[in-house]
């Protein structure tokens, strides 16, 4: 029987204990990958653009393939081009031999990614998507290879060297691919116009969605729950509305509504500095703050956050065009909301 390999059987690699040659053997890594990013920004030319206009002239989506690694790579540009206004996914090409293919339509468009261009699985594919009339984008190492000769438009992604210092294990080359990849996705966001509105709507449950979709309505009190008074009311009496809504504050309002003030926890303490004032009889006219800072309902959450921060206040109300007061928030309604 075969005896099992221990962690003492493997020899002691090199350098395995000196720190410093571990971080050099990392920066080296990185010396070379820019080295092949700096060598594929020189090679985005025509046929970059022409890749582009195959895609903006689709009315389709965008079928990312690969195998192995650049499948990975391949998943990952599908990912980037659908979240930012390029509609995409990703196939597995051992797969797509095995009915995945039904995936793909005449007006779809295919980027398939081979380092070598020689990859079996993905050359298996063409012969179908050539029939059914599907453009391809190939992008691969080797312009000179069989997925370069086939594609419609062909991306060379060669690199001078791999990172790895046994020159096999995909290094520069992915990385190379990556940068691609997001070449062609900012581009063709550039060219639709795509704007952070749009970025907004396919990440709702992500922290920009939510600053760029979440208004004031979508979190604000509202109705009986919104904190008011008239400008008749004592202190004593706003101190029991504060009380009731919980706001730390309360609008202080005429008969049809209309903003006149606000009184809040810190008008309360500075009230209590003030010996002279009898909080059952004086009137909260007289001590509320007359021309508080508002919002409107239509305003985005991060507006508020931002207005809350810019003026050190830690609540807001929110009114109508004519000033009447139609809802009122504070600081933690924007943090149950993630806003900030």
């Amino acid at each position: 029987m075969a005896s099992v390999p221990t962690a003492q059987s493997h020899p002691v690699q090199p350098y395995a204990d000196d720190p410093a040659q571990l971080a050099a053997s990392g920066r080296r890594v990185f010396e070379i990958e820019a080295q092949a990013l700096a060598a594929v920004a020189e090679r985005i030319d025509g046929d970059f653009s022409a890749a582009c206009k195959l895609i903006l002239a689709s009315s389709g989506r965008v079928v990312c393939t690969g195998m192995g690694k650049s499948g990975h790579i391949a998943r990952k540009i599908a990912a980037t081009l659908a979240s930012t206004g390029t509609p995409a996914f990703y196939v597995h090409p051992g797969e797509a031999g095995h009915g995945d293919l039904g995936m793909i339509t005449d007006v779809d468009v295919v980027l398939a990614l081979s380092y070598s261009g020689e990859s079996d699985e993905v050359l298996m594919l063409l012969p179908v998507l050539k029939r059914q009339g599907n453009k391809l984008i190939s992008m691969t190492g080797r312009p000179n290879s069989s997925l370069a000769r086939e594609a419609d438009v062909h991306l060379d992604v060669s690199v001078p060297a791999e990172a790895c210092p046994l020159a096999l294990a995909p290094t520069s080359s992915t990385t190379a691919s990556l940068a691609l990849g997001d070449a062609l996705a900012v581009a063709l966001l550039d060219a639709r116009g795509f704007t952070a509105d749009d970025f907004a709507r396919s990440h709702p449950a992500g922290a920009l969605g939510r600053r760029l979709l979440l208004h004031i309505s979508d979190i604000m009190h509202a109705g009986d729950d919104v904190p008011r008074i008239s400008a008749d009311a004592s202190i004593s009496e706003a101190l029991i509305e504060m009380s009731r809504k919980r706001l730390g504050m309360t609008a202080v309002v005429d008969d049809d509504g209309r903003l006149l003030g606000l009184y809040t926890d810190g008008d309360l303490r500075r009230t209590l500095d003030d010996a002279g004032v009898d909080l059952r009889h004086t009137r909260i006219a007289e001590v509320m703050t007359r021309s508080p800072k508002t919002i409107g309902s239509d305003s985005l959450a991060v507006e508020a956050a931002q207005l809350m921060e810019a003026h050190k206040i830690s609540g807001l109300l929110v009114v109508d065009e004519g000033r009447r007061v139609v809802g009122a928030l504070n600081i933690h309604d924007l943090l149950r909301a993630r806003v900030v």
